[in-house]
């Protein structure tokens, strides 16, 4: 495993096993304490496993959501399915806040916002990064982007599956302790290289997604790390 301290406030990381990397951290994450966000998509699954593994005991932290697609908890394209069925379902829990996107993007990110209420930094948030670039459910190019006063928001799905989305806002993920990227395969190569190489765009927004007053990371294997 190599690490090497790039432009932008990023350390980038190259692990023959990526997977876990990230669930030793996540395990560590859940021994201290505090509020941990977690993420949904191809490449954590794996890691949620080895994370219950090395730590069953999750009761000293609260757990959080990057994002959610707007459908029942129990159907194939919930964040939250994945999760419980790779994580939670295997540890001990104390509170899990889970998004309502049962509930429609507006009714179901207003929810959040409310739950979330004077929290206003999280001690871990994991992520993961779209080919297109991008990152929880802030696609390229759109006003999600520009949303300042909120910490959660309704989005319109830019990728498929095409459900609406409830997603935490920019502002938001900046304002964490530690932000982690789990990126693999050669389908993200080149978003890699956008997002963790190139300069800061809204055209790729995981470029923007960076702790202001913490440390960022990105853990990739040898294929997603071909071009950075």
């Amino acid at each position: 495993m190599n690490s090497h301290p790039v432009a932008r406030n990023i350390d980038i990381v190259c692990a023959p096993d990526p997977a876990q990397v990230v669930a030793e951290r996540l395990a560590a994450a859940a021994r201290e304490g505090g509020h941990i966000v977690l993420t949904g998509g191809g490449s954590v699954g794996h890691a949620y496993e080895l994370a219950a593994g090395l730590e069953p005991d999750w009761s000293g932290v609260e757990i959080w959501f990057t994002d959610e697609r707007c459908v029942p908890a129990d159907d194939e394209r919930s964040n939250y399915k994945l999760v419980d069925e790779k994580l939670l379902s295997r540890v001990r829990t104390h509170r899990v806040h889970r998004m309502r996107g049962e509930l429609g993007r507006e009714e179901g990110s207003t929810l959040y916002e409310q739950e979330l209420g004077s929290l206003d930094r999280f001690d871990l948030i994991l992520l993961g990064l779209g080919p297109d670039g991008h990152v929880a459910s802030l696609f390229p190019l759109q006003p999600t982007l520009d949303v300042t006063e909120r910490k959660a928001i309704g989005a319109e799905a830019h990728l498929e599956p095409f459900v609406d989305r409830i997603t935490l806002t920019l502002p938001m993920l900046r304002r964490a302790r530690e932000i982690v990227f789990l990126v693999t395969g050669e389908d993200k190569a080149d978003a890699c290289a956008r997002a963790f190489d190139g300069e800061p765009s809204r055209e790729t927004p995981g470029s923007l997604v960076r702790a202001i007053r913490g440390a960022t990371t990105a853990i990739l294997d040898a294929a997603a790390a071909a071009k950075v």
